[in-house]
Parts: C-alpha cells; structure tokens; sequence
C-alpha cells in the first residue's frame, strides 16, 4: 500500500540522497502532490549546497594561516563602539573541527531569535573569550583605545593561547602573529562567530541596565542614540552607564550642569 502524500511530506525531509530506495520509488509516484514534494526536495538541497560553498568560502583567511603552519587560529571581533552608553565588548573564538553553521556569513542580517540560536551552537563548538571595558574607561581611553583593549582582554581570557589572530579592521600591540581584516564578520567564520557573541554578550548586558535605568530604552536600542534614548537624556539627563565624553551627552551635561545626575 502507498503511503498518502502527508506521509511522505513527513518521510521525504529525512532523504539525504537522490539513490535513497524511497525516494527511487517516488519518483515513479505519478500522483501530482507527491512530483510537487520532489521538486521542493531539490530545490532544498540545492539551498544547503549554496549554504555549504558559502559557509566553505568562510574559511579562506583561516585556511590560509594553516598553510604557514598555525593551528590555534582565534577570530576577533568587537560591538558596542557607536553607542551612548554602556561598555564596548569585545569576544576572541577559536572554533572546533567540527564547526559547521551555515548562514553565518550573514550574521549582521540575523535575527535575535537566530543570532541567540548560533550564540549556543558557538559556545558548544568553540572556545570563546571575553572582554569588557565599561563606559568609565572608555571616557579615559578614548573609544579607539577601549576597542584595542577589549579585544586585548578577550584573547587574554581565552582557556588556549592562540597562535594566530584574525581580526575585524584593527592591529593589536600584542606579539601574536595576525592579520586584520575590513568587514572580517563578513570573510572569516572565526570573526563572523566573535561578532555573534561579543554582540548576544552585549545585549544582554544592556537589557539588563535597561531595568536598572528605565528610561532610555537600552532593552531596544542598546545605548545607541535613538530617539527614545536621546528624549530620555533630555528629561532625565545621563545614567550612570552613559558615555560622557560622547556627543550628545556631553553637550547634555554641561547643559544640566548642577543638576542632580540620575
């Protein structure tokens, strides 16, 4: 007896091959439901071997550190440069054997619920490190001086000492042989990982000021300079978290001058 056509919906998404004996016997199916599944079916491996040679490509710059002999290859990558407030946060990952996560690649374009769903697969297939300079320091340092740091932190916090560092647009002071790389979450798997991580890291950390200071909508904006945020500066002036050495909310400070800072 043939299977019904919601049978086979359910069966044909566990074929792997085209030589699978179910799938020989279905393509002698003449019913019009089951030659529409089969033509989803190609069309979805053709998906996952597009996914497969753009995930492949992800991986030239760490291919190429292996050639000279590297093995300990550690992706570098920072969020938290543009805001208002709250700390730049920088991840270092060094990713397994057996790391595979199509779509990474778009990792900008991710949405939350996929891009918390890649931080698991990451952190149970890599080897991550973490690091953090809050907004005090980056009014003492400078923003460009904070990033290095944090990224410095992060490699330093690693549980394996890489041996060599691919990093999103910027050289560390670091004896570590590495190569920095423009728009690296867009070319390198290991950066792309970082970028993931460093920015759930973040956000989380945001969303949970967000219930400490209740004004400036961090739980959506993330410090930067939305429009909600910059009406919550104005009324309530900076939090403790904010950036005072950033415009706007310097200029908003010496206009409060005297005021009590919430």
């Amino acid at each position: 007896m043939s299977l019904t056509i919601g049978e086979i919906k359910e069966k044909i998404k566990e074929i792997e091959s085209e030589d699978d004996p179910l799938f020989r016997e279905w393509l002698r199916d003449e019913r019009k439901g089951v030659q529409k599944l089969i033509q989803a079916w190609y069309k979805e491996q053709e998906k996952k071997q597009r996914e497969k040679e753009q995930f492949r490509s992800l991986f030239t710059y760490e291919n190429k550190a292996k050639k000279k002999g590297y093995s300990i290859i550690a992706g570098i990558d920072e969020v938290g440069r543009g805001p208002l407030a709250g700390p730049v946060v920088a991840a270092a990952v060094i990713l397994s054997e057996d790391f595979y996560l199509p779509g990474l690649n778009d990792s900008k374009k991710l949405s939350k619920a996929k891009r918390e769903s890649y931080y698991t697969y990451i952190k149970q297939h890599a080897d991550i490190g973490i690091g953090i300079v809050d907004h005090k320091e980056i009014d003492q340092l400078n923003i460009y001086q904070a990033t290095k740091k944090a990224m410095q932190l992060a490699v330093q916090s690693l549980a394996r000492t890489p041996d060599y560092l691919l990093i999103d647009a910027i050289t560390l002071p670091l004896s570590v042989p590495q190569e920095s790389i423009i728009k690296g979450d867009s070319k390198s798997a290991s950066i792309a990982a970082a970028s993931i991580v460093a920015k759930v890291e973040r956000d989380r950390m945001m969303e949970q000021f967000a219930k400490k200071y209740p004004y400036y909508g961090f739980d959506q904006n993330m410090g930067y300079g939305t429009k909600e945020h910059l009406a919550g500066l104005k009324i309530y002036g900076p939090s403790d978290i904010h950036r005072l050495s950033f415009s706007p909310v310097k200029e908003i400070v010496e206009s409060l001058k005297g005021e009590k800072i919430h």
